[in-house]
C-alpha cells in the first residue's frame, strides 16, 4: 500500500489553505455543544463536530464539486427540490469541477487526507480543540470543538475575505447536504460511486464530472417535459 504521507506531498493546496477550509467546514457543520455540557468540552467551546470520519467525508464533498453536484441531483430525485437541481447546474455547467477539485486518497474507510498539519494551525491559537475518545491505547473517535475564538475567526473570514466566499458558501451547502448524518452514513453514500469504491488503496479517487453532467442533462430533460414537479 502507498505511503499516504508521501502521496500527500503532491498536494495542490497549502497547509494554511487547508486550515482555512477546515475551519469554515467545522463552523458550518458543527452542532451546538449539548446541555448538559460534556466534561471533556473546553470551557470556551460553542460547537462540536463529532468524528474524523465525518470531517473527512464532508471535506471530500467540499474538495470534489462533481461528487457534490451528483449528490444534489440524487437529493433532487428524492425530494423534488428545484433548488437542488439549480445548484447542481451551477456547478456542472461551469468549470468548477475542473478548477476547484482537489482529489483525496482512498483509504480503508473511504476518502482520506492527513489532517494533522492543517488542524495544528487551528489548534495552536485555540480556534479548534481536538478531544480523543476511547480507552487507554485505543482512540475510537476524534471530536473537534469549535471555540468562541474559532467562530469569531470564521465570521471574520466571512466579513472581510470575499475571495474566500466560495468556500464559505460551499461549506454551508455541504453541511446542509449532510443533514446531520454520521460520517459512516456519508461514507456509505460516497461508496455508491464506482470511481470511489473501486479506487485502489493509496490512490487518488477519480472525478465523475462527465457522468454527473450526463445525469444533470437527463434530470433536466425530465423536468422540462413535466415529469418532475
Amino acid at each position: 500500500m502507498a505511503n499516504f504521507e508521501q502521496v500527500a506531498k503532491g498536494r495542490t493546496t497549502s497547509i494554511y489553505q487547508d486550515a482555512v477550509r477546515l475551519l469554515l467546514l467545522i463552523d458550518a457543520a458543527a452542532e451546538p455543544v449539548p446541555d448538559p455540557r460534556p466534561t471533556e468540552a473546553p470551557p470556551d467551546a460553542v460547537a462540536v463536530l463529532r468524528s474524523q470520519v465525518l470531517l473527512q467525508k464532508l471535506d471530500f464533498w467540499l474538495r470534489n464539486p462533481d461528487y457534490l453536484a451528483d449528490e444534489l441531483i440524487s437529493r433532487f430525485e428524492r425530494d423534488g427540490s428545484a433548488d437542488d437541481l439549480d445548484l447542481a447546474r451551477q456547478i456542472l455547467e461551469s468549470d468548477e469541477p475542473e478548477v476547484r477539485s482537489y482529489q483525496m486518497l482512498r483509504y480503508l474507510f473511504g476518502a482520506y487526507e492527513p489532517l494533522d498539519e492543517a488542524l495544528s494551525v487551528l489548534r495552536t491559537p485555540g480556534l479548534v480543540v481536538r478531544r480523543k475518545r476511547g480507552s487507554a491505547g485505543h482512540t475510537s473517535r476524534h471530536d473537534y470543538y469549535l471555540t468562541t475564538s474559532g467562530r469569531a475567526a470564521a465570521q471574520k473570514i466571512v466579513d472581510t475575505a470575499p475571495d474566500l466566499s466560495y468556500y464559505v458558501e460551499r461549506s454551508i451547502l455541504v453541511a446542509d447536504l449532510a443533514a446531520g448524518r454520521r460520517g459512516s452514513a456519508l461514507r456509505d453514500i460516497q461508496y455508491l460511486q464506482p470511481e470511489y469504491a473501486d479506487a485502489g488503496l493509496g490512490t487518488h479517487i477519480a472525478g465523475i464530472a462527465e457522468r454527473a453532467r450526463k445525469r444533470l442533462r437527463e434530470a433536466s430533460a425530465i423536468t422540462d417535459s413535466g415529469g418532475q414537479q
